[in-house]
């Protein structure tokens, strides 16, 4: 498969607002519109930050008014939190209810670079930028639609031969697999191993290398463990 990149799945029309928008605008907006996140943007359409519908829910969280904290309480308390607080409780616009430093990834950028950002920061979209203008979003809703329907390609009729030759390949470029000894036959698109496996983890990934063969319908083991050997 060729290798996708940002621009390939991004989804462009991103819902953008200005600095100034009212919260209560956004509210309307993720209401109306059905999403979930909005980019905030300049005049320029250059990217400034993002609001989300967790962003309102908390500013709504905030004004629910608790008891005072104890004297210890706000004397460990950070100098600015009250200050930072107040401003999600009383946010009015996009420009203070925003988050400022955004994940984003240019339009070269692989699918996989992008999923490993979502990953690592447990988020549902990264935005794509160009030189810190907005193009597009990319979710994890697009990523899995690209792995079910893998862009620009087309289904190809493989024959067993070209399924075992590929396959043989793969084992080959793993260290894990290049010298398991295992027996592979191809017949109308079904993979069999047999011959001795080495141990479980090994069997899982090779049922997996095989299930990512283009071609492959069906992968049956028939590997069997090594026979125990007793001391005379």
């Amino acid at each position: 498969m060729t290798q996708l990149c940002a621009r390939d799945l991004m989804v462009a029309g991103v819902v953008t607002v200005t600095p100034e928008t009212r919260a209560t605008e956004l509210a309307r907006i993720f209401v109306g519109r059905g999403v979930s996140t909005v980019a905030v943007v300049d005049p320029l359409g250059r990217l400034q930050g993002v609001v989300t519908e967790s962003d309102l829910i908390r500013r709504l969280a905030d004004e629910d008014e608790q008891p005072r904290k104890g004297w210890l309480a706000r004397l460990l308390e950070a100098p600015n939190a009250g200050a930072e607080r107040y401003v999600r409780r009383h946010a009015a616009t996009a420009g203070e209810l925003m988050a400022k430093e955004v994940i984003t990834v240019r339009p070269e950028d692989s699918a996989a670079h992008a999923a490993r950002l979502m990953e690592e920061h447990q988020i549902r979209r990264v935005l794509v930028t160009d030189q810190g203008q907005l193009l597009g979003l990319v979710s994890r809703t697009d990523l899995v639609r690209a792995l079910v329907t893998p862009i620009g390609e087309t289904p190809q009729e493989q024959s067993d031969n070209d399924i075992r030759r590929a396959l043989l390949a793969e084992m080959e470029r793993e260290p894990w697999a290049r010298h398991l000894g295992i027996g592979v036959e191809v017949r109308n698109g079904v993979v069999e191993f047999s011959g001795l496996y080495h141990s479980e983890a090994t069997r899982r990934a090779l049922r997996v290398l095989a299930e990512n063969i283009p071609g492959v319908t069906q992968v049956v083991d028939s590997t069997v463990p090594p026979p125990v050997m007793f001391a005379g």
